[in-house]
C-alpha cells in the first residue's frame, strides 16, 4: 500500500476537525506554518455538525457487536458528541478498566498541559573543575548516541555524538585535551523499575529502568533489545567514547557524580518539543517516552521526579482539566501495569479536552494518534470485514496487553458529526485476542459509517 506523507495526514486531520495549520497556538508542532505545506487539500474544512447522535442510535450500530464473545464478560463503549459537546452513549461503563497503553492518552496530555508543546529538555556538559567533567541528564526520552543521517527521519533527535562534537570543540579552545568524566542522572528520583510492573518487562526489553539520561532508551542494541541495568552509566560511557573520537582524552574509570547547580554548561543539546514527543509517543505506543513525561509532569508540579509524584501531578492536571479522575486508579505513565484501573469517560476525554476550542495548545495529542490502517499501532489493523468504514478516518490510540484490549480516539460520521470514542475490554479470553481486536476496529469503523440518529 502506498502511503502519503506525513504532510498529507497533518493537513487531512486539521482539515477533519475543522482547525487551522496556521503559526501560533493552534500550529501543529514540527510542521511548517500553513503557507508552506504543499500538501493538496484532501477534504473540504469541516463547516456542518452533521445528523445528531441519539443513543438509540449509537446502541442499534454498535449493539451486534458488542455482543461478540469474543470480548470477555466486561467490556464496554463511551461515546461523546464532540460537535456538540455532550454525552450520547455508554455501555458496560459502571466500573473502571485496565487500559493498558490508551492511559498513554492522559500522561500525554498532562505533559502538553504542564510542560506546553514548544518546551524542550536540555542535555549538557559542565565543568566543574579544571580537566573535570559532568554529563548531566534533563530527561530527554530521546536522546542518541549518534546523530540522524536521514532527513525524513521523524522527529528529529538530540544526540551525544552533537554534544561531544561541541564539547571537545570547547575544551580544545581551552587548551585542555584531557578530562575526567561523571555523569549525574538526579533530574528523576523514586524506583527505576516501577514495582507494579511484571519482572519480565525490564529482562524481555519492554521497558527500561527509567532515567534522567539514556540513550537510544537504554537499549544495547535496536529494537525490543535488552536494556542497560543503569541507562545513565551506559549514556556516560557511550559520551566518553564519542569525546574520545572527538579528539579528547578521557580518564578510564566514569562515575556518578553530582553537578554543582551554577555550573556553566561547555555545551549542550536539547531534544526535540514536547509536542514531537508526544507524538511520537502515541503514535509509536512507546512506553520509556511515556514514563519520562510522567516524572516531568510530576516535576512540573512540584510533585517531584518519581513515578508516584508524576501520578500526582497527572491526576492534578486531570482535574484541572475538567476530567473527573476520582474514581481512577493509576501507578504509571505507559499502562503497562495491570493494576491500573480507568473509566472510560476519562479516557475519551483526554481526547476530547484536546478537540476542544478552548484547548488548542493540546493539539499535537491528536495529530499523534495513529490513523486506520495507515500508521503507527493501527498501520496494520482495520484490515477485517467489517472494518473498511473506518479506515484512514479514525484516529486513535490503542492499548494491548494479555486479555486487555481498547481503542479510544475520534472519528467523524458520515454526516460530520465529530465524535470521541473509548471501547475496551479486560477479559479477553487469550485465544480470542485477533477476534476481539477485530470487534473493536469494528466498532470504531460504526462509528465512522453511522448518522446514528435513529
Amino acid at each position: 500500500m502506498v502511503r502519503p506523507p506525513r504532510a498529507v495526514f497533518v493537513t487531512l486531520l486539521a482539515t477533519a476537525l475543522g482547525v487551522s495549520l496556521a503559526s501560533g497556538a493552534d500550529a501543529v508542532p514540527g510542521s511548517r506554518p500553513a503557507a508552506q505545506v504543499q500538501a493538496p487539500a484532501v477534504l473540504a474544512p469541516a463547516t456542518a455538525e452533521g445528523v445528531v447522535p441519539t443513543a438509540a442510535g449509537v446502541r442499534k450500530a454498535l449493539a451486534p457487536i458488542l455482543a461478540d464473545p469474543a470480548l470477555g464478560k466486561h467490556r464496554g463503549l463511551y461515546v461523546y458528541d464532540a460537535s456538540r459537546d455532550k454525552p450520547v452513549f455508554s455501555v458496560g461503563s459502571a466500573t473502571p478498566y485496565v487500559p493498558a497503553s490508551t492511559l498513554k492518552l492522559l500522561t500525554t496530555v498532562a505533559a502538553l498541559d504542564t510542560l506546553g508543546a514548544d518546551h524542550r529538555f536540555t542535555t549538557k556538559v559542565v565543568s566543574p573543575a579544571q580537566g573535570s567533567l559532568v554529563l548531566v541528564g534533563g530527561g530527554d526520552p530521546l536522546l542518541t548516541v549518534k546523530r540522524q543521517t536521514d532527513p525524513t527521519d521523524y522527529p528529529t533527535r538530540a544526540s551525544l555524538q552533537d554534544l561531544a562534537a561541541s564539547t571537545a570543540k570547547a575544551l580544545k579552545a581551552q587548551g585542555v585535551r584531557s578530562v575526567r568524566l561523571g555523569y549525574d542522572a538526579s533530574l528523576f528520583t523514586g524506583p527505576a523499575v516501577n514495582p507494579k510492573w511484571q519482572p519480565n518487562y525490564v529482562t524481555e526489553g519492554i521497558a527500561a529502568p527509567v532515567s534522567a539520561l539514556w540513550v537510544n532508551e537504554g537499549r544495547l542494541t535496536p529494537g525490543m533489545a535488552k536494556r542497560a541495568s543503569s541507562p545513565a552509566q551506559a549514556a556516560a560511557s557511550a559520551f566518553a567514547a564519542q569525546l574520545k573520537a572527538a579528539g579528547i582524552t578521557v580518564a578510564p574509570t566514569v562515575k556518578a557524580a553530582v553537578a554543582p547547580p551554577a555550573a556553566e554548561p561547555v555545551a549542550q543539546v536539547s531534544s526535540t518539543s514536547v509536542g514531537e514527543i508526544v507524538e511520537h509517543v502515541n503514535l509509536h505506543s512507546d512506553n520509556d517516552g511515556a514514563e519520562v513525561l510522567l516524572r516531568h509532569v510530576g516535576l512540573a508540579t512540584k510533585n517531584g521526579g518519581s513515578a508516584v509524584g508524576g501520578v500526582k501531578g497527572l491526576k492534578a492536571t486531570l482535574t484541572k482539566l475538567g476530567l473527573d479522575a476520582s474514581a481512577a486508579q493509576i501507578y504509571d505513565g505507559s499502562g503497562l501495569t495491570r493494576t491500573n484501573r480507568v473509566p472510560l469517560d476519562v479516557l475519551a476525554g483526554a481526547v476530547r479536552v484536546a478537540v476542544s476550542a478552548d484547548h488548542p495548545e493540546l493539539r499535537p495529542l491528536l495529530t499523534g494518534l495513529p490513523v486506520a490502517g495507515f500508521t503507527g499501532s493501527l498501520e496494520e489493523r482495520f484490515a477485517s470485514a467489517g472494518t473498511s468504514p473506518g479506515t484512514g478516518l479514525v484516529r486513535a490510540k490503542t492499548g494491548t496487553l494479555s486479555g486487555v484490549h481498547s481503542l479510544a480516539g475520534l472519528v467523524r460520521d458520515r454526516t460530520g458529526t465529530l465524535l470521541v470514542f473509548a471501547v475496551a475490554s479486560d477479559s479477553v479470553p487469550v485465544p480470542k485476542t485477533l477476534a476481539a481486536r477485530a470487534a473493536l476496529d469494528r466498532a470504531a469503523a460504526a462509528l465512522a459509517g453511522c448518522g446514528c440518529a435513529a
